[in-house]
Order: structure tokens, then C-alpha cells, then sequence
């Protein structure tokens, strides 16, 4: 996105954005509001779908605030759906690569076109502040430009290979990659457009046709980016958006024989039954999960101190602390865990809470009455297990009175309290001390999570905490984020262990081979 023509907005550049920036996203913000409240259809075979019983998003700034009404689809519209893309599927695969990837480009230069409607949209519906959002919008152009580049890099993945060394004949070789027919791209609320966007449009690159099937907090975001999609140009039935229940419309979009391969974003719960029911029918189908983490942060007794605490509070309270990658807990040296304490309360109770479309807001609410709740259990059962240094409150009142608003917590806990352990998708840090790098290290890699982790400390670390960390995205002396941020083309995003099933990183070298399946070829004339 360029809001001047030599301004690129990344997660790296955000901190200071020009001017026009903010006023084009102000007149967006405006003309959005003037139309919510209106009712949407799913897309199905390139038509609008309608149910009878439908569904409100509300925004968790304001539950006055209606969004919009949508449909609530069941287990037939999820099979439609399947059929549709299953129709379509031949038709597509068939396709030259080189128009998949023309027509993805066209689906990325509109979402750039739209960046500041879907961005304004978006933070109304998540709670982000207008910075992520239009991040989160650009970074889903950007993830589609990748993939559509990725497959120019390869040829469309079609290799000749040597020839046999068959005396009389010629024995021609091939590997050629083809894509595996219908994907079902399950999609979370906290990201709902780059976590959507990115696999839709590795999935639609490689040649599958695919079903989108949205959180339901965030319907609204997902109508936003099918419509890119629409507008772009794909042949009905290619990309097919289905809203409604996950117990209804996702289990049986999941269940449904013609899926051909998943990619899902979510609980590790969820991702795991996943993974195993696509393990256990006639043939094993690819899944492709991320699904959270309990990322770390270390802290030398060498480490800057200021820039370590910036970017822990960074990764731990942007977007309410509702990132996989954010940071929520934190290994300090002894010798210097008193001093980075003070900081770390200082600079998350000088944190600007409320509306996050308001310019002056860093952190929005949490996304629902679940997740409040949560936070007020976990600060209820922390308040008898540790010390609170700052926040662990509900905030109410006001402007926030109608909203899910917590306030940023940083906290120290025994370290073998199970909030060390358990993910909650909450704005609370916990903080620990400890005697040596290499037992913050060993502690940060007893958790089953294994999405990212962060380090602060002297040059002559590094090495050993790159080398012993178990972790598939790690940052050193970053003030950007200590474990968030990632970038397409900078930083592939992708976990070990329990947050993820491939090994392959979003935005990286070898995400988009994924979606597709090797055939080898040999002709003898």
C-alpha cells in the first residue's frame, strides 16, 4: 500500500507513517460507517447464498455497533460448496499457470486498491488499531504477490529431466507438480485476512479450487476478501465463501470425502483433530495447520534493556495479546530482572487503551464476552499464584463501558504455575527470573509450542540461542516486536512442535508446494 509514492507499509515501517495516511484512513472509517448493518450472502458456484437462519457481528469495541447480518450456513451449504469447487476444479488445474497467476495479481492490485475500506472495516470487526489493520490488509496482497512469484520462479513447477540411457530409444523424463483438487481454507479471527488471503491464494496458484470458510467473529472481513477474489475474475465455483458455525458448516466441510487437503488456522486442539482425521481415511490427505504458541522472550544480563522491553511490549499487547506469534512470557537473568520489571510495567501502563480506529489508541478490546472472560479468570486465579505489576484489571466505564477491554498485565508467577504453560489469547506477560541464558532457553523449550521466540542479549549469545531454540521464527535484539512481525519475503511464519504440522513457513521458499503433488513422467518414443 502507498499512501506517497515512495511509502511502503510493512509491519517494520509502521512507526512513522505519513500524514495522508491517517486522513485517507479517517474518510474510510467514515463512509464505512455510514453503511453497517446490512445483511450478506455467502458465494457459492459464483452466485449468492441465503439461509434462513443467519447470524450478527458486532463489534467488540461497541456492542451497539451492528456490523452486519450473515448468513448462517449449515451442513448442506458446505457441500454445495464442495460441489461447486469440485466442478469447477478440472476447468481451473487446466488452466495455463501463468493466467492463475495473472488473475491473483489482479485479486492482490484490488485488495491494495481497498486497503483503507477493508482496513477500516477490519478494525472495526477485530479490534485492531488502524496500523495493524492496514498491515494485516497489505500483507495479504503482499502474501498472494509472493506465492504468484514463487510459481514464476519455478516454471509452475514443471521440470524436464535426463534423459534415459536406452540404446535405440528416446526415453524422455519429467517431474511436473499438480494440484490435488478441493482445499478447504479454514480461517481465525485474528487475522482474518492474511491468515485467509495467503492460502487462498497459494491453494488457487498451484491450481485447486478451493472452500473459505470464515470465524464468525469475523464474517464480515472474510465477505471482503471473497470479493477480491470475485472481482479479480476467477471462473464461479473456484473460490467459494461459506460462513456459519464451526460445529456445523466447518465439521462438515471438514468431513466431506471430496476434500482433497485443509489448511487451518486455530487451536491446537482443533488443528490436531484435524490432522488425525485426515490421517485416518482410505488414503492420508495434507493438512496444513498452525495453531498457536506460548512464545518466549530472553533476556541477557547483557541485553539493552530498553530495547528489550519496547519490543516486549510491542509482541505482547498488540492486538490485545490475540496473536500465535505474541509474546507471553518472559526469561530474564536475575541480575537485571528487577530493573527490566520496572520497565515493562512502565511503558504497558503508559499504553493507550480504547477505540482502535481513534489514531491516538495503541490496543483495542479483546474480541468477545469468551475471551473476556478468560482474562478476568485468569487475573482472578493469578492474583492468589503471583504479583501483579501493572494492569490485571476489566476496564469499564465511559467509552469503554459497551466493549471487551482489558487492561495490559504484566505479572510474575512461580515458574512452574500453569499459565507458563497454557496459551490464552489475553493481554497478560508473565515475567521470570532465572540464573543463566541456558536455562531460560531450556525453559522456553519445554512448552509444546514451538511458533516463535525472541532474545536480548550480547553478540557472542546468539549463536547459542539460535542453535539450541526450538522455534520456527526467532528475532534477536529486535525493538520492533521480540517475537512478532513477521513479513512476506523478510521473515517466513511458521511453528514446530505443536503450532504447526508441515515444518513450512507462510510467505517462504517452499509454502505453495505444498498445495500440490509430484508426478513423474516418463515417455518413451
Amino acid at each position: 500500500m502507498s499512501a506517497t509514492s515512495d511509502f511502503k507499509l510493512t509491519y517494520s515501517t509502521m512507526f512513522d507513517p505519513p500524514a495522508e495516511l491517517h486522513s485517507r484512513f479517517d474518510q474510510s472509517l467514515a463512509k464505512i460507517k455510514a453503511s453497517l448493518g446490512r445483511e450478506h450472502a455467502m458465494f457459492i458456484a459464483g452466485k449468492e447464498r441465503w439461509s434462513k437462519d443467519k447470524f450478527e457481528v458486532r463489534s467488540p469495541i461497541d456492542r451497539d455497533w451492528l456490523l452486519g447480518v450473515f448468513q448462517r450456513g449449515g451442513v448442506e451449504d458446505a457441500y454445495a460448496a464442495v460441489a461447486a469447487a469440485r466442478a469447477a476444479f478440472p476447468g481451473w488445474a487446466a488452466t495455463p499457470w501463468q493466467e492463475r497467476v495473472r488473475l491473483l495479481r489482479r485479486a492482490a492490485r484490488l485488495i491494495e486498491e481497498r486497503v483503507y475500506d477493508i482496513g477500516a472495516a477490519m478494525a472495526l470487526e477485530v479490534g485492531k488499531n488502524r496500523m495493524e489493520s492496514l498491515g494485516e490488509v497489505q500483507e495479504t496482497a503482499d502474501l498472494i504477490e509472493w506465492y504468484c512469484s514463487q510459481m514464476e520462479a519455478n516454471q509452475g513447477y514443471d521440470r524436464i529431466l535426463p534423459n534415459d540411457p536406452l540404446t535405440g530409444y528416446s526415453s524422455r523424463n519429467r517431474s511436473v507438480l499438480k494440484p490435488y483438487g478441493v482445499w478447504a481454507v479454514i480461517a481465525p479471527f485474528n487475522f482474518p485476512f492474511a491468515l485467509a488471503g495467503g492460502p487462498i491464494g497459494a491453494a488457487l496458484v498451484a491450481g485447486n479450487s478451493v472452500v473459505f470458510k470464515v470465524a464468525s467473529d469475523t464474517a464480515w472481513s472474510g465477505r471482503l476478501l471473497a470479493e477480491a477474489f470475485r472481482d479479480a475474475g476467477l471462473p464461479d465455483g473456484v473460490c467459494n465463501y461459506l460462513t456459519g458455525d464451526g460445529a456445523t458448516a466447518g465439521a462438515g466441510l471438514i468431513a466431506h470425502k471430496d476434500i482433497a487437503g485443509v489448511t487451518f488456522t486455530g487451536s491446537s486442539e482443533v488443528g490436531m483433530q484435524i490432522f488425525r482425521s485426515f490421517a485416518q481415511g482410505p488414503w492420508p490427505r495434507p493438512c496444513i495447520s498452525e495453531m498457536g504458541g506460548k512464545n518466549a522472550a530472553i533476556v541477557s544480563r547483557h541485553a539493552d534493556l530498553e530495547r528489550a522491553a519496547t519490543g516486549i511490549v510491542r509482541s505482547a499487547f498488540g492486538l490485545s495479546g490475540q496473536k500465535c506469534s505474541a509474546c507471553s512470557r518472559v526469561y530474564v537473568e536475575r541480575q537485571v530482572a528487577a530493573q527490566l520489571g520496572e520497565q515493562l510495567a512502565k511503558l504497558t501502563a503508559a499504553l493507550k487503551v480504547g477505540d482502535p480506529t481513534d489514531k491516538a489508541n495503541w490496543m483495542g478490546p479483546v474480541i468477545n464476552a469468551s475471551a473476556y472472560g478468560r482474562f478476568k479468570k485468569c487475573m482472578d486465579n493469578l492474583d492468589s499464584h503471583g504479583k501483579v505489576l501493572t494492569g490485571g484489571r476489566q476496564l469499564t466505564g465511559g467509552a469503554l463501558e459497551k466493549g471487551y477491554f482489558c487492561a495490559p498485565t504484566v505479572a510474575t508467577a512461580p515458574l512452574d504455575y500453569r499459565l507458563w504453560r497454557e496459551e490464552k489469547f489475553v493481554p497478560i506477560l508473565l515475567v521470570g527470573e532465572v540464573d543463566s541464558v541456558d536455562e531460560a532457553i531450556t525453559r522456553a523449550n519445554a512448552s509444546e509450542y514451538g511458533l516463535t521466540a525472541g532474545f536480548f542479549g550480547a553478540a557472542g549469545e546468539i549463536g547459542g540461542f539460535l542453535d539450541r531454540i526450538e522455534a520456527g521464527v526467532t528475532y534477536v535484539n529486535r525493538p520492533q516486536g521480540a517475537t512478532t512481525g513477521a513479513w512476506p519475503g523478510y521473515q517466513p511464519f511458521g511453528g514446530w512442535k505443536a503450532s504447526g504440522t508441515t515444518g513450512k513457513a507462510i510467505g517462504s521458499f517452499y509454502y505453495v508446494q505444498q498445495y500440490m503433488r509430484e508426478q513423474s513422467q516418463t515417455v518413451v518414443d
